[in-house]
């Protein structure tokens, strides 16, 4: 067991509250447990001015259908699921991708098909972009991930994966009132945008690692 008081530990009434009220909804996948640090692997992606004028046309858009749809802060693409790692394992987990990711090259990923996801238990619903190019480069990414998940026996990603990212989001299943005419209509608004086909070609120049409150990042060539 890890001694209590850890830098980036949880505090003792963090540790024991799963109250989705206090995170806009959103429903944990697995309960939290003190010294278990949630991990995820994934390419950050950084966005011009543009871009969020595009999100802002597409969330006002998608309210129209579902009012409680929040825009994402932050974008990124996945590489893994979210996965749990014992505190003592997370510098030899993190050695294993340094070595695994380090012959990777900086590539480009065309992002531009609108796409609705729910998560696993249904709790939650996406507005995403998916990949329309650049998917093969991804694959060979995340096969080297999947391969550090392994050493450690935890869960790899999908098995035909649909590289996206996410642009809103809201609480619950509502898929069937985003997809069809909704999608339809935000697709139309992403292939008309003026400079689209620029503004949703990304480079990824690094990859990143987020376990509990730390970050790690590994540059790609």
């Amino acid at each position: 067991p890890v001694p209590a008081g850890l830098p980036g530990d949880p505090e003792p009434e963090e540790a024991v509250s799963d109250d989705s009220s206090r995170h806009g909804g959103r429903v944990r996948r697995f309960p939290h447990e003190r010294g278990s640090w949630a991990t995820h692997g994934y390419l950050p992606c950084r966005v011009q001015e543009e871009f969020l004028e595009l999100l802002e046309l597409l969330v006002s858009r998608a309210r129209t259908y579902v009012a409680s749809l929040s825009a994402m802060e932050e974008f990124h693409l996945s590489l893994s699921q979210c996965v749990v790692l014992r505190y003592h394992w997370i510098d030899p987990f993190v050695r294993f991708l340094k070595e695994r990711l380090a012959p990777f090259h900086r590539f480009f990923c065309v992002a531009d098909q609108v796409k609705v996801y729910t998560n696993e238990n249904k709790t939650r619903t996406f507005i995403g972009l998916e990949v329309s190019a650049g998917h093969f480069q991804l694959l060979e990414l995340v096969s080297e991930v999947d391969r550090v998940l392994e050493e450690f026996d935890l869960p790899t990603f999908y098995k035909d994966p649909s590289f996206h990212i996410s642009l809103a989001w809201c609480a619950g299943d509502m898929s069937g009132r985003l997809e069809g005419q909704c999608l339809q209509e935000l697709q139309d608004i992403v292939d008309g945008f003026e400079d689209s086909a620029l503004l949703l070609r990304v480079q990824w120049d690094q990859v990143r690692c987020k376990s509990g409150n730390k970050y790690f990042s590994f540059p790609l060539r």
